[in-house]
C-alpha cells in the first residue's frame, strides 16, 4: 500500500528577478513537498510597474504565464508620495491574512544574506502565525549568479542603483562577463541593492518572455530601462513619466 504525503501549501514573494527565479527553481524541484500556491509582487498603483524594478505590469504577467503559477498583485498607492512603511505593512498583513484564511501558512523569498531584512520578514509573519520559507539563504553569491547561468536562465539588468554601479549596466545582459565587470565591493547577485534583473526564460518557465527594449532613465540616481512586451500597443517610447521613481 502507497502511503499519501501532503505538500505543504506556500506562498512565494515574487519579484521577477533572479534571486526570485533561484529560489522558486528551489520549491519546484521539491514537489513532494512545497505546492507553490501563488507568485505575489508588490506593484505601483500609479505608474503600474513593479516596485524598485520598474518593470511594466504587462511583462510581470507574462511571466508568471510562462511559469504556470497563479499571480496575486499587492498593489500600492501613491497617494501624493511613495507608500509609507506603515502604509505598506499593513496592506501586506491584509494580503497575507487572506491566504492564512486558506490554510496557507508559508511564504517563499529569495533573500540571500540580509540578516536584517530576514528577521523584519520573519517578524511581520509571525504576527499573522506565518513562517518565511528563504531556499538560497547564505548561499555564495558568486556560486548563485554562476549556478543560475549554468541552469539555463536568462536575465536583463532592469534597474541600476547609481550610487553604487554606472549607468551603462542598465539593460546589459546578466552573465558572467557583467560578473567581471563589477567593481570592487559590489555583490555578484547585487544583494545589497546594486542592481535589479528581471528574468525571462529558465528550466522554471514554460517558454520565454519575449520583450524589446525601450529608453533608458534616470530617477534619483536610479537607472532604469523601461522593457516593452512584443506585440504590446504600448511604445518603446515611452515617456520618463512612465518610470515609478522607486
Amino acid at each position: 500500500m502507497t502511503e499519501m504525503t501532503s505538500r505543504t501549501p506556500i506562498l512565494f514573494s515574487w519579484s521577477g528577478g533572479k534571486d526570485s527565479a533561484l529560489a522558486l527553481h528551489v520549491l519546484l524541484q521539491q514537489p513532494e513537498e512545497w505546492e507553490v500556491v501563488a507568485l505575489l509582487t508588490s506593484v505601483s498603483d500609479e505608474y503600474q510597474r513593479v516596485s524598485h524594478h520598474g518593470v511594466r505590469e504587462e511583462l510581470l504577467e507574462r511571466q508568471a504565464e510562462a511559469i504556470g503559477l497563479p499571480l496575486d498583485k499587492l498593489r500600492l498607492p501613491f497617494k501624493g508620495g511613495p507608500c509609507t512603511n506603515a502604509d505598506y505593512e499593513a496592506l501586506v498583513g491584509e494580503k497575507l491574512a487572506g491566504y492564512v484564511a486558506r490554510g496557507v501558512m508559508h511564504v517563499g523569498h529569495g533573500d540571500i544574506f540580509l540578516a536584517d531584512l530576514r528577521a523584519y520578514r520573519e517578524k511581520n509573519l509571525a504576527k499573522l502565525g506565518m513562517t518565511g520559507v528563504f531556499p538560497i539563504w547564505q548561499r555564495d553569491t558568486r556560486e548563485l549568479v554562476e549556478s543560475f547561468l549554468t541552469l539555463g536562465f536568462r536575465a536583463i539588468l532592469c534597474c541600476v542603483e547609481g550610487a553604487k554601479l554606472d549607468g551603462s549596466f542598465v539593460g546589459r545582459e546578466l552573465d558572467m562577463n557583467l560578473v567581471a565587470d563589477l567593481p570592487p565591493g559590489i555583490d555578484p547577485c547585487g544583494e545589497n541593492g546594486e542592481y535589479h534583473s528581471f528574468v525571462y526564460d529558465g528550466p522554471i518557465f514554460q517558454r520565454p518572455v519575449d520583450f524589446d527594449v525601450g529608453i533608458k532613465v534616470c530617477r534619483d540616481n536610479r537607472h532604469y530601462i523601461d522593457l516593452v512586451p512584443q506585440s504590446s500597443v504600448s511604445s518603446a517610447l515611452a515617456t520618463s513619466a512612465a518610470i515609478p521613481p522607486v
